[in-house]
């Protein structure tokens, strides 16, 4: 019998620390509250405390999507997480989490696509729960820490960038649920957003998330309607018969261009940041979890999932929603 991969859980974590548009405004001593909410949609932000670290965020969000699930982590055949802002360089953040989460033997490792990296990890989830009959529930967690890589001198990054993770359980099916994926990237844009220091090339610096050139304002509007159509037909699911659209949250404005341009209406895409800032890579299944504690969504809905991030890197899904 064909092996196919269905989300059966799903879970968040959202940062402690909040930051307000007005203490942005204090902070930088003009205002910068009205330009962010009117062009992006932030309205705050969270932060890690002080103790805390990428993992124990990614933890907790994965904690909720076993019990959600009805599993424990003994039950869980890999972890995969996702982030580009990871506890250290080496070993992964996946091996900390494993550790958090009290298993020990599990298989674990990080996926770094940016923004784009948990869709990108789902889909390499989906593809290893179809080949391996050994990996019946995998966890596959999306999680963020990028406040501690912001530069306080510049606007244009701390405003956006906050902390937080998503997590879905992955688990083996009968029948579709991961229905299909496309990935893109371009190398043209690699060095336009980023954190470029801490690594090999820099080591002695610290890394702050830097624009160092900017994107055309038309990048995510013009791709993300590619990536959708050529999912869409991969998977023989037009459209407009999808129930909702779980875009990258960095721009509101954008998510509503693209839905315009798709003749759909705005409704049938949430958005986050509004109330939690921009979560990078863990935007997408936070966005997910609050949809699924809304009621959004109903057994076999199909929703979709675009991403993007730097490098460039992006993703799209077309899920069947059969918890």
């Amino acid at each position: 019998m064909k092996r196919h991969a269905r989300i059966t859980g799903t879970g968040r974590a959202v940062a402690p620390v909040l930051i307000s548009n007005e203490q942005m405004d204090a902070r930088f001593g003009e205002g910068v509250s009205e330009w962010i909410e009117a062009n992006v949609g932030i309205k705050q932000r969270f932060h890690m405390a002080p103790d805390q670290v990428t993992s124990d965020l990614a933890a907790e969000a994965a904690k909720q999507a076993l019990e959600r699930a009805k599993l424990t982590v003994d039950d869980v055949d890999l972890i995969i997480v996702s982030t580009d802002t990871g506890d250290q360089p080496s070993p992964s953040t996946a091996a900390v989490v494993l550790h958090k989460l009290g298993a020990r033997h599990t298989p674990a490792f990080d996926v770094n696509a940016a923004c784009s990296g948990w869709v990108v990890a789902l889909d390499t989830a989906a593809g290893l729960i179809r080949a391996d009959e050994t990996k019946r529930h995998v966890l596959v967690i999306g999680a963020y820490g990028m406040s501690r890589f912001l530069d306080w001198t510049d606007k244009h990054t701390a405003t956006l960038f906050a902390d937080g993770a998503g997590a879905v359980v992955l688990s083996a099916s009968d029948t579709p649920g991961f229905l299909a994926s496309t990935l893109w990237s371009d190398s043209a844009m690699w060095d336009a957003l980023g954190v470029y220091a801490g690594g090999a090339k820099k080591p002695e610096e610290r890394g702050f998330v830097k624009f160092v050139r900017k994107f055309p304002k038309t990048y995510n509007t013009e791709h993300w309607p590619r990536l959708l159509a050529t999912t869409s037909d991969r998977c023989g699911v037009p459209l407009n018969e999808v129930k909702a659209f779980f875009f990258t949250q960095l721009n509101l404005r954008a998510i509503e261009a693209v839905m315009d341009g798709l003749g759909l209406p705005r409704e049938r895409a949430p958005y986050i940041g509004d109330k939690w800032g921009y979560t990078g890579n863990a935007c997408i299944p936070m966005t997910l979890d609050d949809a699924v504690e809304r009621g959004v969504l109903q057994r076999g809905d199909v929703i979709a999932l675009c991403a993007s991030g730097g490098g460039v890197s992006m993703a799209s899904a077309f899920l069947r929603w059969d918890p």
